[in-house]
């Protein structure tokens, strides 16, 4: 087998580049294109589905549609992993999703935000349901594949901690330029296109640079170069358990489904809270996570050098904790006595650390688990162990946009919603910072060491 050259992790990484713009256009914007606030709407946004919290008085229909295309994309995991982890394809067990899945994955991204009727009807109801649940399906295809890749490519510590800070680069600025695409539409509602058409018009573009980076690893990285391979030969549920029984990642996932819960609340609220909160223009949404991305960046050098000197579990739970200090500030913003954009700038600031430890480790941390069962059992699932990892955590999405929809109702001329759900944000990242702590990570290094 080949070892893996950096230049070869960054032809990996460029395909998180592109399922991260497609990730971070749905995450920071699909909400926001259903269910805009006020000020959007002076903007010229129009209505498409069903508003409100119509479903027993509580749950809207952004909110419901979400939570079931996000359970449909959980219960998909398993399944995608053990088709992976059992395939016998020539090109090997991953690289074959990655090309069947890039085209359609981009195409469903644009289709969610071109409704057949231009106001509110059940037909458009029914497109966002099935267009999301596509997008969801396409993209486990692609992403769960991919992930499992991390193990197989990366052998040593460094190596796995030297993928993931690269794939945590390009995440991050695959969702920086989702998260740009204010300046995009602003460019043709300036031209004369009128706003709706705009934004269909800046998803298009950037759809099709996602689709171009996640070809990439598709085509130039051959698997059989880096790994022997060998199909799993445990059924899809049998893997799942076997999965669920290893102590420490038990625990790792139980963290990780607190952390999305908050995380999940955060990012589908931030253009809320900057629009609503803050009262600062759309813009300045792509202005402060390009401003907190930039800053994350310098971070990523020491994160590096220090989870390889100090353990990656320790680094973790102080990224928890500073999150949910960030949460805990942002929960009062617009009053704080100072300007607007300060507040923005300090937010975006303090979001730096955590945004670069949280981005690089976990990924790390499920390799080594992975990895240390691979090594006790003989058995490759690396695919099921990413996957049940995902599988968690989109369960605990659906619930929190579930969440973030119905609390986002409530009195929202005020934002009381918003502040509420930052809060929440803030329980749920302590209790996955606990949670953490009882992770053995010296048991699980060991095993690698060991065997």
């Amino acid at each position: 087998m080949k070892k893996v050259t950096k230049g070869k992790m960054w032809v990996f990484a460029i395909g998180q580049l592109g399922w991260s713009i497609l990730g971070g256009i749905i995450t920071s914007w699909l909400v926001y294109f259903y269910q805009p606030d006020q000020e959007a709407l002076t903007l010229g946004h129009k209505l498409y589905v069903s508003q409100g919290a119509i479903i027993f008085g509580a749950i809207t229909i952004v909110g419901l549609v979400t939570m079931i295309a996000r359970i449909f994309d959980a219960f998909t995991d398993p399944l995608i992993a053990s088709l992976s982890d059992r395939s016998k394809f020539k090109l090997g067990r991953r690289i074959p999703f990655l090309r069947f899945a890039a085209f359609p994955f981009a195409l469903v991204t644009v289709l969610i935000f071109f409704v057949p009727n231009d106001s509110i009807t059940v037909v458009n109801n029914l497109w966002f349901a099935v267009t999301l649940i596509l997008f969801y399906l396409f993209m486990t295809l692609y992403c769960t594949p991919y992930n499992a890749l991390i193990p197989e490519l990366g052998k040593t510590q460094n190596d796995k901690i030297n993928i993931s800070t690269f794939i945590s680069i390009t995440f991050i600025v695959g969702t920086a330029l989702a998260y740009g695409a204010p300046f995009i539409w602003d460019i043709f509602i300036s031209s004369g296109f009128e706003r709706m058409t705009a934004i269909r018009i800046t998803f298009g573009i950037l759809a099709t640079l996602a689709l171009i980076f996640m070809l990439v690893p598709a085509f130039f990285i051959k698997e059989r170069d880096y790994s022997e391979c060998i199909p799993s030969k445990s059924k899809t549920f049998e893997s799942l358990i076997k999965t669920f029984k290893n102590k420490s990642f038990k625990v790792f996932v139980l963290s990780d489904v607190f952390y999305f819960l908050a995380l999940t609340l955060f990012q589908t609220g931030l253009p809320f809270f900057v629009v609503n909160l803050l009262g600062l223009a759309e813009t300045m949404i792509t202005v402060l996570f390009v401003v907190m991305t930039l800053t994350s960046f310098l971070f990523y050098l020491p994160v590096n050098i220090l989870a390889k000197k100090l353990g990656k579990k320790k680094l973790v739970v102080i990224g928890f904790s500073i999150f949910a200090a960030v949460f805990f500030f942002a929960g009062f913003l617009g009053n704080y006595g100072f300007s607007s954009q300060a507040q923005g700038f300090l937010l975006a600031f303090s979001a730096a650390i955590p945004m670069a430890i949280l981005g690089i480790l976990p990924q790390a941390i499920v390799a080594d688990i992975a990895q240390a069962e691979s090594k006790v059992t003989g058995e490759n699932r690396e695919g099921m162990f990413f996957a049940a990892r995902t599988f968690s955590f989109k369960l605990g999405q659906s619930i929190s946009l579930l969440l973030f929809t119905s609390l986002a109702t409530i009195k929202p001329e005020i934002g009381l919603g918003y502040r509420i759900a930052l809060f929440v944000a803030v329980f749920f990242t302590l209790l996955g910072a606990f949670v953490l702590t009882r992770y053995r990570e010296k048991e699980t290094l060991s095993l690698l060491e060991n065997n």
